[in-house]
């Protein structure tokens, strides 16, 4: 009896297959991230508090090592996390304050030697200019802002925020050690070692991107502080705060307030010292993408530069300037997943084995040895 030909080639029902499971990907990707933006209220604690725990988890793990009990560990990690961004809100905002009448100055001056020295219109006002900035910049902030959390006022939406994310990692860190229990009950059939491997893979991925981050902020932040003050730049404790802050947005936060930086010294000490504060800048960035980056988070985030930008992208686009925050840990998280899957893929019993790989004990010779 005659076979029955296909009526596609297997190419082609290969490529149907692969893009059947891409939609489908794609459809699931899509439906979670509308979740997440309809229950942005809700949804932003719990990022906010898996990044809180995934920054401490260190210190509480340490504290349970020496005999403290795990919830007295949880509230003294909690009180340590609001003294440090208490500490370093109160910095940031206080220098941002003393020196950004003088840093607005400084970027007024410079468009001002624009419009003198490479012929635009007359009729422009650099005055206007800024207070046009201004209002786009409080556009902007309202929008994020009423993106975040919408119903309540500003200050009161940032406060319960802030208290339910902190309460959600206090719960976090106290009861990590069920996590894995919860995996394999919630995990269908005999999945639940794969599922507990992916949600670890996940956080440590985020855990490393977390500490890792606020280690290279740190270093950047105090390196190109102490540059604007030898080379006597003002706001150089200002915009080393930028600096930091800037660093939690990779390579976008680093070339704005790296630029910042610049004007502020083009306007104030001229183009001698802003050439040596771009060589500044340079010299921080080269460190950073040679020596901190490779070094600090090698093991754990391993993206390149170009998905980086798609995810800030996406993240911006999505969710404004929580969108920046959270797209690159959220992206290495899915990476961290995707890994998983392919390692418990591969090991899977019938897996045809990586190329180049040994045969397994006891495989018989080639034929005819």
């Amino acid at each position: 009896m005659q076979t029955r030909k296909p009526l596609l080639p297997d190419a082609a029902r290969r490529t149907a297959a692969w893009c059947v499971v891409l939609l489908l990907v794609m459809g699931v990707a899509a439906v979670a991230i509308w979740l997440c933006v309809t229950l942005k209220t809700a949804v932003t604690p719990v990022l906010l508090a898996l990044l809180g725990t995934a920054l401490l988890g260190p210190v509480h793990r340490w504290l349970v090592a020496r005999g403290v009990n795990r919830s007295l560990a949880a509230g003294l990690t909690c009180v340590l996390l609001v003294a440090v961004v208490g500490g370093a809100g109160y910095i940031v905002v206080t220098a941002l304050i003393d020196t950004g009448g003088q840093i607005v100055r400084s970027l007024k001056d410079v468009g001002q030697w624009v419009v003198d020295h490479f012929g635009f219109a007359r009729d422009i006002n650099v005055d206007n200019l800024a207070a046009n900035a201004q209002k786009l910049v409080e556009k902007f902030g309202a929008g994020a802002a009423g993106g975040l959390l919408t119903g309540i006022s500003l200050v009161g939406s940032l406060i319960a925020t802030s208290v339910l994310a902190l309460l959600l990692t206090f719960f976090f860190l106290r009861d990590a050690d069920r996590a894995a229990a919860l995996a394999h009950s919630l995990a269908p059939r005999d999945t639940g070692e794969l599922v507990e491997a992916m949600g670890r893979r996940a956080f440590e991925a985020v855990e490393g991107f977390m500490r890792g981050t606020t280690f290279i902020a740190l270093i950047d932040a105090t390196c190109i502080a102490v540059g604007l003050l030898i080379l006597r730049v003002p706001g150089a404790v200002g915009l080393g705060a930028l600096v930091f802050v800037g660093a939690y947005i990779p390579y976008l936060g680093a070339f704005l307030s790296g630029a910042v930086a610049v004007l502020v010294a083009l306007a104030d000490r001229g183009v001698v010292i802003a050439i040596w504060v771009l060589g500044v800048v340079l010299a921080v960035q080269v460190l950073e993408g040679h020596v901190l980056q490779p070094v600090i988070q090698s093991r754990t985030v391993q993206m390149h530069p170009a998905m980086i930008m798609i995810a800030l992208t996406a993240g911006a686009s999505v969710a404004g300037l929580l969108g920046l925050l959270l797209a690159v840990p959220v992206c290495a998280a899915a990476f961290g997943v995707v890994g998983e899957l392919r390692k418990g893929y591969a090991s899977a019993p019938g897996a045809a084995p990586p190329p180049g790989a040994p045969p397994p004990p006891g495989a018989s010779g080639p034929p005819g040895g």
